[in-house]
């Protein structure tokens, strides 16, 4: 493909990954997109296939993260899409080398029909794990398995995790590039691999959990002024939730939730914050998970506190990922001089937790993820790991209202139920909150900028998926078996290429010239 025609390709396909991703979700689309994006790199130089990637990360990160940008302005927005994207474009480059050194292996052959797919898709996923890590804590909110929630090979998830289920759809993408290479129609028996794979995905259940009862649970969507530039006083936030909480009084539940941000003083040194709650655990009946910031010595945590009658049974986790350049600033000396007022609204430096993701409600374990630790594989499979029955996502999205963020964050919330097997509880101070069955469907909801208490019954689970507990082996299986793949191609390719250069050596430009056997002038005349 010309350059030309591939950058406009690129981008083209950028943009279409970003409508196959939530909130429009038509899946679909990612199939054509990641395919358009491979046939841009096959033959591209270095420079080519970074430039290519490039256009195309930006195509896709510059649509699918314009809400970054809707009360902070353009500079956060074009810096964060903008780092994406590059770092998307550097990613490409392994991908146009694995083209490039398997292309001497005959087209109907294993190597280009089943190993060249199963490179090009560990690549591409080992481009998304390292995204997902750096730089500061990395961003994987963007993974080609996600675009797949509303699709019908969702359940794969269960088994193999968001970064296994990415791995299946680009080699899929992959192997159909392949085929079309081999001849396409002409070469029929090319289509076969992707044909079994493609059956083994549609037809694959998810994977069973245990039923271990029900579970009431009350939870809040308070609507109060919980945005950074919101005009309020302290203790509005705390009323709105109270307010929005009475009418689940005097009704049975085990557990109320809140949302993050959902109370707006540290209840562990306000002994105002700290009555008002003992007023709603008391009328309520039941015990509180709720959200706020505290402070532990010098430290600044986002924490959510499962408040108790019994100060003695209270427990908390405070957020394992604190949102670099929204709850903290790394390397503030340097920023500070680059957007001085920008960063100088962010206050508080929020410290890492380190406690497990999980709440002990009786005898029910109750796994946690605060916003944006919902995108981090780790903190889930910890929370399923130490005994999670089902799973309450605390969430404050008022800085992003009538954006795509919420609906792209409770696409996340939805993954994560099918990835365990367990319902999921995803509140939000201002929307939308919905309460997910563990197969990943809908049971309550509550829309935006809507104030509003439920308490809904949800089924509690056992038993770890496989998706749980292989996860982060498969995780580095991939990264490191697609690394080692590509040096092996590398290094086979400059053996071939030497060997043809000693059977075939470059001849001087200071040697007389050999006549060939089959000349025809050998031994004439010349005209």
């Amino acid at each position: 493909m010309p350059l030309w025609a591939a950058v406009l390709a690129a981008a083209a396909a950028g943009f279409l990954l970003d409508v196959a991703s939530a909130p429009v979700g038509w899946w679909p689309l990612t199939f054509v997109s990641v395919t358009v994006a491979l046939l841009t790199l096959i033959g591209r130089s270095l420079g080519g296939a970074l430039l290519v990637g490039t256009v195309f990360g930006a195509a896709f990160y510059m649509t699918h993260l314009v809400w970054v940008g809707e009360f902070l302005g353009p500079v956060p927005w074009l810096a964060l899409a903008g780092l994406e994207a590059l770092l998307f474009g550097l990613g490409a480059v392994p991908i146009a080398l694995a083209y490039r050194w398997t292309s001497g292996h005959q087209a109907h052959g294993v190597i280009q029909l089943l190993a060249v797919p199963l490179l090009v898709g560990g690549l591409w996923v080992a481009r998304e794990v390292a995204m997902g890590v750096w730089p500061y804590s990395g961003f994987p909110w963007a993974r080609i398995g996600m675009t797949q929630v509303g699709g019908p090979i969702v359940e794969v998830a269960s088994w193999t995790g968001v970064t296994g289920l990415s791995f299946l759809v680009v080699t899929v993408c992959a192997a159909v590039v392949q085929w079309q290479r081999a001849g396409g129609f002409r070469f029929l028996r090319g289509l076969l691999p992707v044909g079994v794979v493609v059956v083994l995905l549609v037809v694959t259940p998810q994977f069973p959990t245990t039923a271990a009862g029900e579970f009431r649970v009350g939870w809040v969507q308070g609507n109060g002024p919980t945005g950074y530039f919101d005009v309020k006083a302290p203790g509005d936030v705390l009323a709105a939730q109270s307010v929005a909480t009475r009418p689940l009084f005097g009704q049975p539940m085990d557990l109320l939730a809140w949302p993050e941000g959902g109370v707006d003083a540290d209840p562990l040194t306000d002994p105002d914050a700290a009555a008002a709650l003992d007023r709603i655990v008391q009328a309520a009946g039941a015990p509180l998970l709720m959200n706020a910031a505290t402070t532990r010595g010098d430290d600044v945590f986002n924490t959510s506190l499962l408040w108790t009658a019994d100060p003695a049974d209270r427990q908390w986790h405070d957020k394992v990922n604190p949102v670099p350049f929204g709850e903290y600033v790394p390397d503030r000396w340097l920023y500070e001089r680059i957007v001085p007022d920008l960063v100088g609204l962010i206050q508080r430096e929020y410290t890492p937790g380190i406690e497990p993701p999980l709440v002990q409600v009786e005898d029910v374990g109750v796994g946690l993820a605060i916003c944006f630790d919902v995108i981090y594989d780790k903190v889930i499979w910890d929370g399923a790991q130490q005994g999670a029955q089902l799973f309450v996502f605390q969430t404050n999205n008022a800085d992003f209202r009538g954006t795509d963020e919420n609906l792209q964050q409770l696409a996340f919330a939805r993954m994560r139920a099918v990835e365990t097997g367990r319902a999921v509880v995803n509140i939000s101070t201002v929307g939308t909150s919905q309460v997910i069955a563990p197969d990943g469907t809908t049971l309550d909801s509550i829309g935006v900028d809507t104030a509003g208490a439920e308490i809904s019954t949800v089924p509690l689970r056992t038993g770890l998926t496989p998706s749980a507990v292989l996860g982060p082996w498969l995780t580095g299986f991939i990264v490191l078996a697609s690394a080692a793949a590509l040096a092996v191609a590398g290094f086979f390719r400059r053996a071939r290429t030497r060997a043809a250069h000693i059977t075939h050596p470059t001849p001087s430009p200071y040697a007389p010239p050999v006549a060939s056997p089959t000349d025809p002038n050998e031994g004439g005349h010349h005209d």
